[in-house]
């Protein structure tokens, strides 16, 4: 049997390899001669970097950068094995986690830090830059790191503007002449999980304005600042960002990255099944596991269990997922052949987590155990 373990990280409690090693250690037991083959997955949200690194035997590097509101942080990004790729989650240096909810407030909150990284990969010499935008503190529609790469965004007097979604009511001009020129060598792919434009009703700040502080004051004067920094981009470079389904990601960071990089947005998902070469490792393959913290209808918008069933149902190999919560009240197991909780019985949440790796182990084994009684 060729056994594919394809799972995403449980958060806050087993990352992608960690889940995976669990479910293989667990299955060994009952069927110790397949050929397994461990492949750490992500969605572009968090852990996409630490499972992208484990899955091709790449790297982490730590960068010192501007932080949301302009403090120094300590941030991350990774290198693939063959060295030919940068993963980015932008949520290290721009990310909501890193302000107190006190001092939350996307006026002034800026993806500064977010160019930083990206300037630190070209310093790699990658072919191409993957950038999950999830997880922002942000509303400057890619402001910030437009200007950490060299874009000159002025004023009426020829100024630089400032930080923050504040700053964009000033935007009158913008001029590229000294962005990094090594970004035209780059291929930028936005891992993105909505489809949310870059104003409006459904916008950037009108969405996830209110979850970073934002008042309905603040949503007012953010949404018409970004409509204001759409026609400017329009008028200075020729591109159309305010409607593009996904350009409000992150805070506007979508419309940014596709203005100032010609970055292409992508489900988060697709652009790491494609980095880790999901499609070749599934060729002859007897059964895949899958799975994340939690299986729900959520899992149909894209998340990491659904990718990796679509990908298995073009060879016909049947898909397990497993998960730390399974809502059992949904009829559709979205490509899923069966789905089962790891946890064992009425356990506190914390339990669930501290004790995660023990859970899917035995689960694993369980399962495994099951599939032998099916070949008698």
């Amino acid at each position: 049997m060729k056994i594919i373990i394809a799972p995403d990280s449980f958060k806050e409690s087993m990352s992608a390899l960690e889940a995976a090693s669990a479910i293989e250690a667990g299955f060994k037991k009952s069927i110790p001669k397949a050929d397994y083959i461990k492949i750490p997955m992500a969605d572009g949200g968090e852990g996409t970097v630490q499972s992208l690194v484990d899955a091709t035997g790449g790297r982490i590097l730590k960068e010192l950068v501007t932080g949301p509101l302009g403090e120094s942080v300590e941030a991350f990004y990774g290198i693939t094995g063959d060295g030919k790729t940068a993963v980015i989650e932008m949520a290290a240096a721009s990310g909501l986690h890193l302000i107190q909810k006190e001092e939350r407030n996307p006026l002034y909150t800026t993806t500064r830090g977010t160019g930083e990284l990206i300037l630190a990969a070209l310093h790699d010499d990658v072919e191409q830059i993957i950038i999950g935008i999830g997880g922002s503190a942000t509303t400057d529609g890619g402001a910030g790191m437009a200007q950490a790469l060299g874009a000159k965004l002025l004023d009426s007097s020829g100024t630089q503007i400032g930080y923050g979604g504040i700053a964009l009511e000033k935007l009158h001009s913008i001029d590229l002449k000294r962005l990094d020129k090594r970004l035209l060598d780059v291929e930028i792919n936005i891992a993105c999980d909505v489809d949310n434009p870059l104003t409006g009703e459904h916008g950037a700040a009108a969405v996830f304005g209110p979850q970073k502080g934002a008042t309905p004051k603040i949503v007012a004067v953010l949404d018409e600042n970004l409509s204001h920094y759409g026609e400017v981009v329009k008028k200075e470079l020729g591109k159309d960002i305010s409607t593009i389904p996904g350009a409000g990601a992150a805070g506007g960071l979508g419309a940014g990255l596709i203005a100032f990089l010609d970055g292409d947005l992508r489900r988060g998902v697709d652009v790491v099944i494609e980095t880790v070469q999901l499609e070749l490792a599934m060729e002859n393959a007897s059964l895949v596991i899958t799975g994340e913290g939690k299986i729900d209808n959520q899992t149909a918008y894209g998340k990491t269990p659904l990718g990796v069933a679509k990908v298995a149902k073009k060879f016909g190999v049947p898909v397990i997922g497993i998960a730390g919560m399974v809502d059992y009240c949904v009829e559709d197991n979205h490509g899923l052949d069966a789905v089962f909780s790891i946890v064992p019985g009425p356990i506190s949440s914390s339990e669930a987590m501290e004790r995660a790796e023990k859970y899917t182990e035995a689960l694993a084994k369980n399962i495994a155990e099951l599939i032998q009684i099916g070949n008698l």
